[in-house]
């Protein structure tokens, strides 16, 4: 009888020990770019979505070499499910590529590598904020940009910001060796960049920037679709407040979604939360980024890679 509740109690602490690590072995990670972009990748970390810390003492985790300007705007990072850390980003203001990198640790990083997703494309100006999404379903990896084309789409064209006119556009991969042929993802009668795209629920919830100068929007909304590659819904109404806002990224936090945001014309990081989607409530009084963050990828991390940065960046 002693026995078995010797055995009862180990079990009982085995059980509720996992419950409580669930909950409590995981933090959040940002990655994001300062200034002109050119000194590269940095990661900010929190508890809760909200307070946001400067890794490695607010300097760079890896510098550009790809493509040539050599930027690294708008870096998005996916754990991938090899294990990997794969990360995108915008290598130049008016290149026809991107620029790719993985690491195991976000310490250690492969070689960069310059994707050219558009050089088929003779009319293509740029590749902006390209951004990665997983489908477990297919075992799929979907790489999404903006891109220009010249005379494409001539009645949205307008000559403000320069006659940028932009679609999202994709490939897809297994093993970010070999991509597809290049499709175009998300045409929704308006200039649109800035696409940020999450599974849930059996759906892709898109969140997007429209674009459009005149008359301005400049807004961010959202659009679904049952399929990775679309095709997506007309988008719904604006998510945040009156200002100009870019480079939506989200995580889901106890049944919560936090939408965070790049309130460029004011150089500061802007937030909205929803329970459902549809009706969002301000909250950008609230959170705190380190100063100088711009456009970036919000992601889940378990604590031992946060550990393990501080580890190996602290100074003795």
């Amino acid at each position: 009888m002693k026995l078995f509740i010797i055995f009862l109690a180990l079990a009982s602490f085995s059980l509720f020990g996992c419950s409580n690590q669930e909950t409590e072995d995981y933090v959040y990670l940002f990655s994001y770019f300062k200034g002109d972009s050119r000194d590269g990748l940095h990661l900010a970390w929190s508890e809760d979505g909200l307070t946001w810390k400067e890794l490695n003492g607010g300097n760079s985790f890896l510098k550009p070499n790809a493509g040539r300007d050599k930027l690294m705007r708008d870096p998005c990072i996916i754990k991938g499910a090899d294990g990997l850390f794969h990360m995108v980003w915008t290598v130049s203001w008016a290149e026809r590529g991107i620029g790719y990198a993985n690491s195991p640790d976000l310490l250690n990083w492969s070689e960069q590598k310059y994707i050219p997703v558009m050089e088929h494309e003779e009319n293509a100006r740029n590749c902006w904020a390209p951004e990665i999404t997983y489908c477990e379903k297919k075992g799929i990896y979907m790489i999404y940009w903006a891109t220009t084309i010249e005379g494409a789409f001539p009645e949205t064209w307008v000559p403000e910001d320069d006659g940028l006119n932009h679609r999202m556009y994709y490939v897809t991969t297994r093993d970010f060796k070999e991509f597809s042929d290049t499709k175009i993802l998300y045409e929704p009668g308006f200039n649109v960049i800035d696409s940020h795209i999450v599974p849930f629920e059996g759906e892709f919830i898109m969140f997007l920037k429209d674009e459009t100068r005149t008359p301005p929007a400049k807004s961010l909304h959202v659009a679904r679709s049952g399929n990775l590659t679309g095709p997506f819904s007309q988008p719904g109404d604006v998510i945040h407040g009156n200002y100009w806002a870019e480079g939506p990224t989200s995580l889901y936090i106890d049944g919560n979604w936090i939408v965070y945001f790049d309130i460029y014309r004011d150089r500061r990081m802007g937030a909205v939360t929803s329970n459902d989607l549809e009706n969002w409530t301000e909250i950008t009084d609230q959170v705190t980024f380190p100063p100088g963050t711009r456009h970036g990828t919000a992601l889940k991390v378990k604590r031992s890679v946060l550990d393990n940065i501080i580890a190996s960046t602290s100074v003795d």
